[in-house]
C-alpha cells in the first residue's frame, strides 16, 4: 500500500516528491549543502570547489549538478531544496533568483508570476490524466 502511494507522487507534473528513497539518495548532497551553514566553510567552497566537493561521498552525477548549479537535476539526484538553496545563498542569490531558474523564468520573471497569482492548476494535477486527455 505504501509503495502505490509513494509511486502516485512521481504522478504530480512538474514535481518531484522528497520520497524516502530520494532522501537516501541524495543523504551525501544534503549534508554537503548544510555544510555551507559555517562560514569558513563557504569560504573554503568559494576558493576551490572541486577540493571542497572532495571531502563528500557525491556521485559524479551529483558533483556535475553543482558545479553546473542544475538544481533541477540535483532535485532529481536526491536534493531538498530547503538544504540545496544553501548553494545559493553561497552564491549570493535570492530565493526567487534560485527558482526562476529553475523555471527557466529571470528573477522578476517569476515573482512578477507569483504576484499574479502563480502558475495554473490546469494540466498540473496528474501526468496519466494529461496523457488520456491528450490520446482523447
Amino acid at each position: 500500500m505504501l509503495t502505490a502511494y509513494l509511486q502516485d507522487l512521481d504522478d504530480i507534473p512538474g514535481t518531484t516528491v522528497f520520497t524516502p528513497k530520494r532522501a537516501r539518495q541524495g543523504l551525501y548532497l544534503n549534508q554537503f549543502c548544510m555544510s555551507l551553514l559555517k562560514p569558513e566553510n563557504r569560504d573554503a567552497f568559494r576558493a576551490d570547489e572541486e577540493a571542497y566537493l572532495d571531502g563528500w561521498a557525491l556521485s559524479d552525477a551529483q558533483r556535475k549538478a553543482v558545479r553546473d548549479r542544475d538544481y533541477n537535476a540535483m532535485i532529481a539526484l536526491g536534493g531538498n531544496f530547503y538544504f540545496l538553496y544553501k548553494i545559493g545563498a553561497t552564491d549570493g542569490f535570492s530565493v526567487q533568483k534560485v527558482v526562476g531558474q529553475m523555471t527557466g523564468m529571470t528573477a522578476e520573471e517569476y515573482g512578477a508570476m507569483m504576484l499574479a497569482g502563480g502558475r495554473s492548476p490546469e494540466g498540473q494535477r496528474s501526468k496519466r490524466a494529461n496523457a488520456a486527455a491528450a490520446a482523447a
